[in-house]
């Protein structure tokens, strides 16, 4: 109470601006960032004018699917597969229609992933992207046949596959469903291979679980960005087993790049020309969007 009354005197005393705002008034969240890894404070619009990156310490901040394609693909040359497609309750889980239906209101999206056919720096190729705000972009049904069906287009038509993982895991609400997915999308991703065809995993923060243990892991170039978590079970489950300490820096791209799991850890301001490099190199031709 004293605080706040001395703050008001200091605001009368020490300014004629009428407009001026006392300290103790709260600047709105949205026009702010903070950093939570070095605590520095910049602008939102700056923050997002630089790819959602800190430009003090580069921590790359978690991005929906659609801000990932506008920072990737050539404008108006994105296609979407398989949009509408939405998960039932195969397992009649109590509550989960209410809980996709609420990730819908809130997303705007059908389900986690979105999947589709584009061009990256002119260079053709079908797209996948996974989105964390949809249930920590866990993998039921929908995204597994959504990634499935884009690996056996990207097959059909001869084209490479560029995926961008994000994920903590399978979706316990469809059981055995979910589980299932790991089998069917790494079955699509061997078809796709069997016919010479290039497939990029692009690893985000975090790639966990199911999908670590599947699609994400068989790219056949496999790149991260900066400090991303990847790994299958938590670390303290892990350390319990195993009962010995694990390395700092364990399931970050760092030490999976150290350790051969990855080839390249990629910035975010990066990555677009990298990806395209790489499909220029590999690619050989073929295919068309519709």
């Amino acid at each position: 109470m004293l605080e706040d009354l001395f703050d008001k005197v200091k605001f009368r005393m020490g300014s004629d601006k009428k407009e001026q705002r006392p300290a103790t008034m709260e600047v709105p969240s949205d026009l702010l960032f903070k950093c939570p890894r070095c605590q520095q404070v910049v602008f939102m619009d700056q923050f997002e004018q630089n790819c959602k990156v800190c430009a003090a310490c580069g921590y790359h901040s978690r991005i929906s699917a659609k801000e990932r394609l506008e920072i990737t693909v050539d404008n108006q040359s994105f296609h979407e597969y398989d949009s509408g497609m939405r998960s039932k309750n195969p397992i009649g889980f109590e509550g989960y229609e209410e809980k996709l239906q609420e990730m819908r209101s809130l997303t705007g999206l059908d389900d986690a992933v979105i999947t589709g056919e584009c061009r990256i720096m002119g260079e053709q190729c079908v797209i996948g992207v996974m989105d964390s705000r949809f249930m920590m972009a866990s993998m039921g049904s929908v995204v597994g046949e959504k990634i499935a069906r884009a690996f056996e287009r990207a097959a059909d038509k001869n084209l490479p596959v560029v995926l961008f993982t994000a994920s903590g895991g399978a979706r316990m609400q469809e059981g055995i469903i979910g589980l299932m997915q790991m089998a069917k999308t790494s079955g699509a991703v061997a078809r796709h291979g069997e016919k010479g065809l290039l497939y990029i995993t692009v690893l985000t923060d975090p790639t966990t679980g199911g999908v670590t243990a599947s699609f994400a892991s068989l790219g056949d170039i496999i790149l991260a960005e900066p400090k991303v978590l990847v790994g299958f079970a938590g670390r303290r489950v892990i350390e319990n087993t195993i009962q010995q300490r694990l390395p700092d820096d364990f399931q970050s791209a760092e030490f999976l790049l150290e350790h051969g799991f990855v080839d390249k850890i990629v910035t975010r301001e990066e990555m677009r020309k990298t990806l395209a490099d790489l499909l220029k190199i590999h690619y050989k031709g073929g295919g068309c969007c519709e």
